[in-house]
């Protein structure tokens, strides 16, 4: 998978160019309000919302450790197929990736002092962090950007079109696999958890057009905007995989990110296209 991911992202920064990065920096604007849309807004959204649904506690701290792990390479890929602006998503991949790092333990251990019974603390590792973001999402696209600029336009576009169309399918495909074949090693059939899915697709909405509504107040591009919306609708599920099964070692907080992470791709992209589209 990571190998996959980073194969993605050297294919879209083919069609990146240094100036890009350039722009999201000395107008620090657009960065700067994403950031504080994913460190605040999201978790503030998660926690109004869940704190009084009807729902087990457990799975309440599942939310708001969703809600804690932002963005991911997948929605660099979301940007890159809606025309949005892939240089600002990478950014905040970059950025929130090292953000976390603080804010993910200081979530957990509030969610386990709202609706646990005891307090739990996680310790991330920082290298290995920016470790697999360096090699999955920052050296790809950067390799893809020098590249690139060395090729003429007629191979670019041919070593481009599979990259853009065929790998993200097949990644796709995977991960549906994947989920499903986890779901049946672990006796989880989605139908018996409808309940759950009522809140997660409120959180993927609210989310992106509360980001999306920010990002318009902040006076920034309809591109930035809708681009900060998308990465407010997709959350590292992967992340949070690894910290409710490796650090916290509770299934139950899992299947809140494997919930999620079957349809938010979906669901994230379909609300994306309709806020580009109609609401200029």
């Amino acid at each position: 998978m990571p190998l996959s991911i980073a194969i993605i992202m050297f294919g879209i920064g083919l069609e990146l160019k240094f100036k890009d990065f350039k722009r999201v920096f000395y107008y620090p604007k657009s960065i700067i309000t994403g950031l504080s849309c994913q460190m605040f807004l999201l978790p503030f959204i998660a926690l109004t919302l869940i704190y009084f649904w009807p729902m087990k506690p457990i799975y309440k701290i599942g939310v708001m450790l969703l809600a804690a792990c932002p963005g991911g390479t997948a929605s660099n890929l979301v940007t890159k197929m809606l025309k949005g602006r892939v240089a600002l998503s990478v950014s905040l991949t970059a950025f929130n990736s090292f953000l976390i790092l603080f804010t993910i333990p200081l979530i957990i251990e509030l969610s386990y002092s709202l609706f646990g019974n005891e307090s739990k603390s996680v310790d991330l590792s920082f290298w290995r962090t920016m470790k697999e973001v360096m090699l999955s999402v920052v050296l790809p696209v950067l390799g893809g950007i020098t590249i690139g600029n060395l090729l003429s336009e007629e191979q670019r576009e041919r070593i481009h079109k599979p990259l853009k169309y065929i790998l993200p399918s097949l990644l796709l495909l995977a991960v549906v696999t994947v989920i499903f074949i986890d779901e049946s090693s672990k006796d989880i059939h989605f139908l018996d958890y409808i309940p759950l899915f009522i809140p997660l697709v409120l959180l993927n909405i609210l989310t992106m057009i509360a980001g999306f509504i920010t990002s318009r107040k902040m006076k920034l591009q309809h591109e930035s905007a809708f681009t900060i919306s998308i990465e407010m609708g997709l959350q590292n599920s992967v992340l949070a995989l690894y910290i409710a099964n490796q650090l916290l070692k509770d299934k139950d907080l899992s299947l809140i990110a494997i919930l999620y992470g079957s349809f938010s791709l979906i669901t994230t992209f379909g609300i994306a296209y309709l806020l580009k589209r109609f609401f200029k």
